[in-house]
């Protein structure tokens, strides 16, 4: 039944790019054919190479939103079978995550362990995590994996 669901979730997900109507689409539909004469030609954009996310490889974070963090040993896996796993600077996680079109990535609820931390330690875990839950795009820069979110950006170094 979970599989199932998974599997749902993907499709939806992977459909989701296509039902959102751009600005410029939605001013051309409302555009007669004469107004449309009447505008100049532009030249076709450059197709992109869609970039393939790295499965399998290990990740070690290196900043949030800027701020190096690489004291705190924060890592993230995400497997062939699309299983998000790593350390969070106290506790380990897993959770869902499905690399999309367009270099999109979703990521689902996160099973946590439940190990005390000193304050700081758990400030951190929660804003990484957070940033994690929300990320939307990601990208290869310079052999760095960066991951953006509605909170926040998280590079990461390639680990071991």
């Amino acid at each position: 039944m979970n599989r199932r669901l998974g599997y749902a979730a993907v499709f939806a997900l992977s459909l989701a790019p296509l039902l959102i109507v751009s600005p410029a689409s939605a001013q051309r539909k409302a555009m007669s054919p004469r107004d449309m004469q009447n505008q100049p030609a532009q030249a076709p954009a450059a197709p992109q190479q869609e970039k393939t996310f790295p499965l399998g490889a290990s990740w070690t974070a290196v900043s949030m939103n800027g701020k190096s963090i690489a004291e705190r040993k924060a890592t993230l896996q995400i497997d062939s079978n699309l299983r998000g796993t790593g350390y969070s600077g106290c506790n380990t996680f897993s959770a869902a995550a499905y690399p999309l079109r367009q270099q999109g990535i979703a990521v689902g609820p996160m099973a946590i362990t439940k190990r005390s931390c000193d304050k700081g330690a758990a400030e951190f875990e929660r804003a990484y995590l957070v940033a994690l839950r929300g990320a939307r795009n990601w990208d290869l820069v310079e052999g760095r994996l960066v991951i953006k979110s509605a909170s926040g950006e998280l590079r990461f170094d390639r680990g071991i």
